[in-house]
């Protein structure tokens, strides 16, 4: 769909014009994402590989300390980060859109000077989620394994062959994703818009969710997509995020253009 199209929802004054998209806009912007990516490949393989030793470093951690049961719980909340991390990512695909060469004082110099700005304040939204996250995982585990918590010793068996475990499984999925799908909804667009204009965080979230609740379908499909390539970009011990993330990060700037008139 053109980037022009007419087809748009009304907004209050000040209120950025959300467009109406089809599934054809995720494919052309995925297409465009990967072109970012092939086109200036330094600056993705830079920002996925912090992301991957993010991710890294969580797994370390864990298995230092005896936490191996907390790996999955700390790596779905993890890709809650991504948003945050891509924004030098948004920053090139923006310098590229305006025919200009990306260079590194350029790319660093966009994130440091968002430093105590907006964008800072959304950075602290998502964190918040994060927390919560990683507090309603030990809250679930309380209801349903006591306050001793998991076992250590046999705890996937416990997981997969106890009523009490299948019960954790299946809320923890659910409760997991609804958090998910908040964060997709007030992210999606929030900091491609805060690093593209001016505008207060809260608005860059009202316009965020106003993009879900008026293109549902396709970026649900959106959000299904970025949720198998994290999936599968996690499983080879993070790795995987060192092309996944810079790619999504692109696609992401793409999908805000084509979404935010």
């Amino acid at each position: 769909m053109n980037q022009e199209s007419p087809t748009t929802t009304p907004a209050r004054a000040h209120e950025p014009v959300i467009r109406h998209i089809g599934l054809s806009d995720i494919a052309d912007a995925l297409a465009a994402g990967v072109s970012d990516f092939r086109a200036y490949p330094a600056y993705g393989l830079f920002f996925g590989t912090f992301y991957a030793l993010g991710g890294l470093v969580i797994l370390g951690s864990t298995l230092s300390w005896d936490l191996l049961y907390l790996v999955y719980p700390l790596a779905a909340g993890f890709t809650l980060l991504g948003p945050f991390v891509a924004v030098g990512l948004y920053e090139v695909s923006r310098l590229r859109e305006r025919g200009q060469v990306p260079t590194w004082k350029a790319v660093i110099g966009a994130m440091y000077s968002q430093s105590g700005k907006e964008i800072s304040w959304m950075a602290f939204a998502v964190l918040f989620i994060f927390i919560v996250w990683m507090y309603q995982v030990r809250l679930l585990i309380a209801l349903f394994f006591g306050l001793h918590g998991l076992p250590l010793e046999g705890f996937p068996g416990i997981l997969f062959t106890t009523p009490e475990g299948l019960a954790f499984l299946v809320v923890g999925h659910l409760v997991g994703a609804a958090l998910a799908l908040v964060t997709f909804a007030v992210t999606v667009v929030s900091f491609p818009l805060l690093l593209d204009r001016e505008a207060d965080f809260v608005t860059a979230m009202i316009t965020s969710v106003r993009s879900v609740v008026t293109n549902p379908l396709p970026m649900l499909g959106w959000a299904l997509c970025i949720l198998l390539v994290l999936f599968v970009a996690s499983l080879p011990l993070f790795l995987g995020l060192v092309v996944a993330l810079p790619v999504l990060g692109h696609t992401t700037w793409h999908l805000y253009r084509r979404l935010v008139a």
